[in-house]
């Protein structure tokens, strides 16, 4: 239940120049962690709702979130590279002697970190889901418990 939401914060920490500077995630490795994540959010899913309602088909269950999951990707890229042309980013390595020279500023020295309204959104989904998660968790023990 716990790893799809720490891993999202792990793929947020690659992300922030700020924090590891030319060590950043690229393109290529940010869209790789992102179809991990989505896939473990699945699993879990279907984890969470063929324990909590054992006459669920499992296989359908997955087949279903998979499909879910197929769009929700592709809507996902389809947005991001329109918006990519829209501003043109040009993606490139740092210089070859910044990686090896490059030391992260002290605690004290970073700003906080202001998130987009789409990582906001994001944010609350991903909260949505927890939240769930550990009511229906806390169902099934009630349910086991009183079994």
């Amino acid at each position: 239940m716990l790893l799809p939401s720490a891993s999202v914060f792990l793929l947020l920490l690659c992300n922030d120049r700020e924090v590891l500077g030319p060590w950043v995630n690229r393109g290529w490795l940010n869209i790789v962690a992102t179809v991990i994540i989505a896939t473990l959010l699945m699993l879990s899913g279907t984890l969470m709702a063929t324990t909590l309602f054992p006459h669920i088909d499992a296989t359908r269950t997955a087949l279903w979130l998979s499909g879910a999951l197929a769009v929700g990707l592709a809507a996902t890229g389809i947005a991001m590279r329109v918006t990519r042309t829209r501003r043109r980013i040009k993606e490139s390595g740092p210089p070859p002697g910044e990686r090896t020279d490059w030391r992260m500023p002290s605690l004290a020295l970073l700003k906080p970190v202001t998130w987009s309204p789409a990582l906001k959104i994001g944010m609350l989904v991903l909260r949505g889901y927890l939240v769930i998660a550990a009511v229906l968790l806390l169902v099934k023990a009630i349910q086991l418990g009183a079994g």
